[in-house]
């Protein structure tokens, strides 16, 4: 046991910190969910890890024939089915282990905030959940990287006691000029032709 105000961490960093092609990775994963570090996407990939090896662990014991590992693989797809990572159907352990780090990251409360049109990017998003204005079955969530239940997911609102309920506040204002607006057309390339 150590001193419980230092305590272990709770992911794992890169084993080679200086590798371009996965800070490149990172980075682009960093800016589009606006995590605030790189740190939340290491957290995102080893609860995707842990996830994977339970998978791997239950898939051996089912082939040499444990019983318990049955009740063990339905526990975890029942688990994952509830968290929405897996569709409802019948799924199986091959779906977990095809699982991916942005599934996982598409579950978090700040990028399901964006996604709804509750906030205009993933980072005010961020912002909004952590001041208090992002409530989830009438309760106010202030940690952006909570994983929301499909359960929880239509209950996904402003707080009854954020200024945002307020149709004519200027964030909802601008929300809904941002959803009405003509979507602005791409630049077209002139191909200069040389002679």
């Amino acid at each position: 046991m150590g001193d419980p105000k230092f305590l272990r961490r709770t992911y794992d960093t890169p084993k080679h910190p200086w590798e371009g092609p996965r800070m490149e990775e990172e980075r682009r994963v960093v800016t589009k969910y606006g995590l605030k570090n790189k740190r939340e996407f290491w957290k995102a990939q080893s609860v995707l890890r842990n996830f994977r090896g339970q998978a791997r662990e239950l898939q051996a014991r089912l082939r040499a024939g444990q019983s318990q590992a049955v009740q063990e693989t339905k526990w975890l797809l029942d688990r994952l089915t509830r968290m929405g990572l897996l569709s409802p159907g019948s799924p199986t352990v091959d779906d977990v282990l095809a699982l991916s780090v942005e599934g996982l990251l598409e579950r978090r409360l700040d990028w399901l905030t964006f996604q709804r049109g509750l906030a205009p990017t993933a980072k005010s998003a961020r912002k909004m959940i952590v001041h208090g204005h992002v409530s989830l079955n009438e309760h106010r969530v202030t940690r952006p990287g909570y994983l929301v239940r499909r359960d929880e997911e239509p209950s996904l609102s402003y707080a009854p006691t954020s200024p945002l309920t307020n149709e004519e506040h200027p964030i909802r204002t601008a929300l809904r000029e941002k959803a009405t607006a003509p979507p602005v057309p791409a630049p077209v390339e002139s191909a200069e032709g040389g002679t």
